[in-house]
């Protein structure tokens, strides 16, 4: 069999990018095609996203394929979670989509919790309270008054409504719909009833795809226009952590990982949710996975204390490289003091040093003075913290966790890797670095018949990608 030729267009909340996947007997390479911003975009009060710029720069990528004369297995797109756009019932898309940290979700869980409990939410949705789910979304723009709200049909995440513009067809793919705190994790369905609860129509969603599915070939126009010509487009695993952790080079199901950037995700792979009262208390989420797998996980802080004290020392003319930050963690091994990196004090802070040095003192340590102890302070507050979670899952799930997969950009930072692997007493195995798009072009591979399962899938990853294994030193 030739070669196969996917394209992935995987979109974050701050930049996109598309990236061009290649399989041909088992052997799996990849390479960026091209590279554009994504900004939220202030009007009057409100955030929007500019999804008709995003559609622009979607169709770069096919012309570029078109230009390099590469013909196109198939498609497919994934994004961040939770938003989504308005349609109408002749398929207009009805403006441009709110964005989540759009300011008109501040408050609406508790309100939202006065109809329905907090608990019942949980109970049927399995997903952490975070006012920008889509549930809470919805909710405000109805008490708002919002006009594409009083007029939709229907509403489409993110990657469908991408994908709807690429190709005429209406779909709601699992993963992504997983996120709206809407959908009931051991059902596979929508919960219609929280939104009946305050007055929405229920048939504002769709029936649920699962990932691996042909939504349709591009449109005839945009199939002339690329000179691609009628490639089909497929729903992946929409939501990005759940194309990442499709993308996680793991042996056997007993592991557990972490999706390390500026946000952090760690979690199990379950063949069905956990809700529970630990699960509860302890904030967990339980959103969805391929072949029909749950992602329990956990949120966390992750890179954002250093980036942001990066900028600090920056601006005072102090510009460290990562290799610097990491000789100067090696440098202060002596310093121990520690952080939550969840704390709310710590969210978005004038200055995060100042707020570290004040959280240290107010709970007897102590606080950083350098630069050198500051980024110490923070491997050491992150890698407490992972281990503070892994300590929370095995509690939780039926089976041992024996290893520990971190992917992502973070997954690069060697010291980090050692730290955590010492400190959770398991092997640590970093990388690919790129989970994201490598699972959304396998994916693809699945939709096409060319990979089998999910195991095959991490079987070709582990073949194609050299990831480092760190052993616990302690």
């Amino acid at each position: 069999m030739g070669k196969s030729y996917f394209l992935a267009f995987d979109l974050g909340a701050t930049s996109g990018r598309s990236i061009l996947g290649t399989l041909e007997d088992g052997n799996f390479e990849m390479k960026e095609f091209t590279r554009f911003p994504n900004a939220m975009t202030e009007l009057h009060g409100k955030y929007y996203w500019d999804v008709f710029g995003l559609y622009n720069s979607l169709k770069e990528g096919l012309k570029e394929c078109a230009r390099q004369g590469i013909k196109l297995t198939s498609i497919g797109i994934d994004t961040w979670g939770v938003d989504f756009g308005y349609i109408g019932s002749d398929g207009t898309i009805l403006g441009l989509p709110r964005a989540y940290r759009d300011p008109y979700t501040n408050g609406a869980p508790d309100e939202y919790f006065e109809i329905v409990p907090r608990e019942k939410v949980y109970g049927q949705t399995g997903i952490q309270v975070m006012n920008f789910n889509s549930l809470y979304q919805l909710f405000a723009a109805k008490k708002e008054g919002f006009s594409p709200f009083n007029a939709a049909d229907k509403i489409l995440f993110m990657p469908d409504l991408l994908s709807y513009m690429l190709t005429g067809k209406q779909v709601c793919e699992y993963t992504e719909a997983s996120t709206s705190q809407i959908l009931n994790p051991a059902t596979k369905e929508f919960e219609t009833s929280l939104l009946t609860a305050f007055g929405a129509k229920p048939s504002l969603l769709l029936p649920l795809t699962a990932p691996g599915v042909v939504i349709g070939p591009l449109t005839d126009a945009l199939a002339e226009e690329t000179g691609l010509g009628p490639v089909p487009v497929v729903t992946v695993a929409g939501h990005d952590t759940a194309s990442a952790v499709l993308a996680v080079p793991a042996d056997s199901p007993n592991f557990a990982y972490l999706s390390s950037g500026t946000w952090s995700l760690m979690g199990v792979e379950t063949l069905s949710p956990i809700i529970t009262k630990d699960s509860f208390d302890a904030n967990f989420t339980n959103e969805g996975g391929v072949e029909g797998t749950t992602r329990f996980l956990k949120n966390i802080t992750g890179m954002w204390l250093l980036e942001q004290s990066r900028k600090e020392w920056e601006k005072a003319g102090r510009k460290y490289s990562y290799s610097e930050i990491t000789e100067m963690a090696l440098q202060a091994a002596y310093f121990k003091s520690i952080v939550s990196p969840d704390d709310p004090r710590l969210a978005n802070p004038a200055s995060m040093t100042k707020a570290i040095a004040e959280i240290c003192v107010e709970s007897g340590q102590t606080a950083p003075s350098t630069d050198a102890e500051f980024v110490r302070c923070i491997f050491e507050s992150l890698v407490a913290r992972y281990k503070e979670v892994i300590n929370l899952l095995s509690g939780m799930v039926s089976f041992p966790i024996e290893k520990l997969h971190i992917i992502g950009g973070g997954s690069q930072n060697d010291l980090i890797n050692q730290m955590t692997a010492d400190a959770l007493g398991i092997p640590v195995v970093a990388g690919p670095s790129e989970a994201t798009a490598i699972g959304n072009c396998l994916m693809q591979a699945k939709a096409s018949g060319l990979v089998k399962d999910r195991w095959e899938i991490r079987r070709i990853i582990a073949k194609a990608f050299n990831v480092k294994t760190f052993m616990p030193t302690k």
